[in-house]
This record gives C-alpha cells, structure tokens and sequence, in this order.
C-alpha cells in the first residue's frame, strides 16, 4: 500500500491535523480491509498544552507519543472507550492528532457487525470511540507503526480536500482547561451534506 510517510507526521500537530481530512485509515482484520476515510481530526501539542496528555510530562501511559512520529497512541477513557491518536512532531516531542471521526469506504459488514448501532447513518461513525470499536481498535495495537506496509493498522494517502470545505473549531471535551488552550481551533472537520464529504458532492 502507499502509505503516508513518517515525514507526513514529522511536523506540527496542528499542520497534520488539517492535512490528514481525506486520508484513508486502513485496518487489517483477519484477511477483511476496513477502510474509513478520515473526517475529522484534533491536534495536541507537546507539554506546553495544557489540553495534552502530555502536560504533566511523560508516564506510563502517554510514553507513546513521545516517541517517533507515525506510531499510533491508543489509550482509554471514561472506563469504556479506547481513542486512536497518530504521534507527530519529533522524536522526544510529545504530540499527537486524536482521529475522531471517519465515512465507511470498504468493508461495511464488518463495520456494522462490530457496530451495528445506528449503521448506515451519517452519525454512524461520526465520534472517536465508535470508529475505534467499529475498526476493532484497542491497547494491542497502541505503539504500532502506522508506516510500516505490514502493520494491521495505517494511513493511506486520499484526495486533498478543499479549505473551503474544512470547518475549524476548538476541541471537544477540554472544559477545565484554561484558555488559550481551550479555545484554539486545533478541531479540523470535514464539512459534510446528506452524510458525505462536500468535496464528493460537488464533483
């Protein structure tokens, strides 16, 4: 597969965010291809973001992201829900895009037999807990290398998407983290009619 490279992830969080809209998350279960293209996205930035895991420095569970680019950071939430994050930045420089949401592409049986709730729908897939349950994603994979062709997760390369298309906003979730780190637009989304990618619609 042409996979994006580790220099795609080797910058800003915030410049990866925005450039991974499109992209195709790809993931490898037993022979069957899901793949997802890539809706929505967040940025976290090193240590200095107070919104970050990384804020309170490295630990046990966030040492993922300070490692190379291009490797996935999972952890769990809430006692239930596992989120998919791919690092970026440097190599020692905490940081990585929380992908929230993704559309069906391939592999729609298995998508809804792993998660049949509101399948087919445009809210299917539209939060960052029920595209990781959908894809089977968990602590197993958490540290995989999303650039290696024979990882059973990774990102593919899709269409570009249009800045008149993409929607900007602060991230979701951050309510007792001060500003300015709680209202800086490191949300990046697709704009979306009838459930799919306004780009899609207007060709």
């Amino acid at each position: 597969m042409n996979l994006l490279k580790r220099s795609f992830y080797n910058r800003p969080a915030s410049i990866v965010a925005r450039e991974i809209l499109g992209a195709h998350l790809v993931r490898l279960i037993d022979g069957q291809c899901l793949v997802g293209m890539i809706t929505e996205a967040e940025a976290y930035q090193g240590e200095e973001d107070l919104g970050c895991h990384a804020h309170y420095g490295k630990t046990r569970r966030n040492a993922v992201m300070y490692g190379p680019p291009g490797r996935a950071y999972i952890y769990f939430t809430y006692g239930m829900h596992w989120m998919l994050n791919a690092v970026t930045g440097q190599d020692g420089s905490p940081a990585a895009v929380l992908i929230r949401a993704i559309q069906p592409l391939e592999g729609l049986d298995v998508f809804e037999q792993n998660r049949p709730n509101l399948a087919h729908t445009p809210h299917w897939l539209d939060g960052p807990a029920k595209l990781t349950q959908a894809m089977l994603v968990d602590r197993r994979l958490n540290g995989i290398d999303l650039c290696d062709p024979n990882s059973e997760l990774s990102i593919t390369p899709g269409e570009a998407i249009l800045e008149e298309n993409v929607t900007k906003t602060a991230r979701i979730g951050l309510y007792t983290v001060p500003e300015p780190w709680k209202s800086i637009p490191w949300r990046f989304v697709i704009k979306m009619e009838k459930g799919r990618p306004r780009d899609e619609i207007q060709k």
